[in-house]
Parts: structure tokens; C-alpha cells; sequence
């Protein structure tokens, strides 16, 4: 598989993890300086998931997908291989975040899985390792804040 994954401990019970996820996800879910100005999530199998990403400079980055796959507090998978009504668009990945209960706090680890390793390789050089890290301590530092 041509996966690529980042994962944190997070100070902070799977539950409040979710829902920051779910419900704050403008407050953390793009690199700094980027923002994301518009996320609608209707969390059940074959629901929209709706992501508009905003440059420093302006430019947006809409991001369309469904949900595949909807555990609340454990997991969540979708993919952008398929618009609403299960409509084929271009695929790039499937994303898996899963949100483990360790100790008292929150195994959180997102996965990237990428239909080809030259997809995989894109990805990762427009900096897949440090962005999705960078949003990954973008949430820690939320909830934890909490």
C-alpha cells in the first residue's frame, strides 16, 4: 500500500478529540499560515465532507470527498475518489483518522493511502510530513487547551 501516516498522544480523552475534529475543524485543520475558511461534514457513510483551504495570498483550495466510514470517537475514513451520490471524481487518496483511547488520553494517527506510489510520492513532497504533522499538534494544542 503507498500510505503515508502521522500520529500524536494526545493529552486529552478520544471523545473531545472527535469533536474538536469534527465541530472546530476551521480552527486547526490547516498549516499556519493557511486557514480554512469553510468545513461541512455530514458524518455518516456516503456523506459530504467539504473543505475550502485559503493561502496566505489568497488562493482557495476546495477539497470534496464522502465519508466512507463513520465510528464517533474511533474513527473516520473518507476518500475524494467519490463526490456526493456516490459520483467517481479524480481520485487521490483515502484518509483513515482513527482517535485511540490510550491511558487517560488519545492515540490520534491519520493515514494518507494513495491509489498509486506516484500519488504517494506527490504527496509527500508537497509535504505531507510536516503538514499534516503541523495540523496534528494544531489539534493537540486544542484540546488540550480544553
Amino acid at each position: 500500500m503507498f500510505e503515508l501516516s502521522v500520529t500524536r498522544f494526545i493529552a486529552a480523552p478520544p471523545e473531545l478529540v472527535y469533536r474538536i475534529w469534527t465541530e472546530r475543524t476551521t480552527e486547526w485543520f490547516a498549516p499556519r499560515p493557511y486557514q480554512v475558511t469553510t468545513a461541512e461534514f455530514d458524518l455518516r457513510p456516503g456523506g459530504r465532507s467539504f473543505i475550502v483551504m485559503k493561502s496566505p495570498e489568497g488562493e482557495e483550495m476546495p477539497m470534496e470527498g464522502v465519508f466512507l466510514e463513520v465510528v464517533p470517537n474511533e474513527r473516520l475514513v473518507t476518500t475524494d475518489a467519490l463526490a456526493p451520490g456516490w459520483v467517481p471524481q479524480g481520485p487521490f487518496m483515502v484518509a483513515i483518522t482513527t482517535f485511540e483511547r490510550e491511558g487517560a488520553g488519545t492515540r490520534y494517527t491519520a493515514r494518507a493511502r494513495h491509489w498509486t506510489e506516484e500519488a504517494c510520492k506527490q504527496h509527500e513532497a508537497m509535504g505531507f510530513e510536516t503538514g499534516w504533522g503541523q495540523v496534528a499538534d494544531q489539534l493537540a494544542e486544542i484540546a488540550e487547551g480544553e
